[in-house]
């Protein structure tokens, strides 16, 4: 199976926000090279939110080009087998914690949002990782902080679609 397919299947099984998710399969129907940063009309993405449910908090990232507290995340790439695994990836690079696993049940969110060019969209599939207990967090290249945020704390620095996958990622933790 190719990450195309497996992300098609993980969209169609996706119950949640319906038309985004047939906006993403219709995207993807159009473009066979939508998985990849050279599709210039738009790609799939993958993130992460990374969460630490036993002290109530998140890590963000002060992502070094955008400017803004965002979840872990980012291209697929070609040696990814799922768009799950990209997000686990992403995560880990990102946030430099070993031993991060995704919460079951799937993405938690789906979030399309404009690009500067030569792309337009990044259509990104969202997850949430749970960090060990002894989680130690590592700057990476990509960032230019790495911070924990109490749940409550993510609105006042974060954008709304990091607060709906906060809220997201709570309500599967409930």
């Amino acid at each position: 199976m190719t990450l195309y397919d497996d992300a098609v299947l993980v969209l169609k099984g996706y119950e949640d926000q319906p038309e985004l998710r047939d906006a993403y399969l219709g995207h993807l129907a159009a473009h066979p090279d939508g998985m990849y940063k050279p599709c210039t009309a738009g790609h799939l993405t993958s993130s992460a939110l990374v969460v630490d449910p036993a002290r109530g908090r998140v890590l963000l990232t002060l992502h070094k080009k955008l400017g803004m507290w965002l979840q872990m995340g980012g291209h697929c790439e070609e040696g990814d087998p799922t768009v799950e695994a990209a997000a686990l990836r992403e995560a880990t690079e990102e946030s430099g914690i070993a031993g991060l696993t995704l919460l079951p049940g799937g993405p938690v969110r789906l979030d399309r949002h404009p690009i500067p060019a030569p792309c337009h969209w990044h259509l990104d599939v969202q997850y949430a990782a749970l960090a060990p207990a002894d989680a130690v967090e590592q700057i990476s290249d990509e960032s230019l902080d790495l911070r924990w945020f109490a749940y409550d704390e993510v609105a006042g620095v974060a954008d709304t679609s990091v607060v709906r996958l906060v809220e997201g990622t709570l309500a599967r933790l409930a």
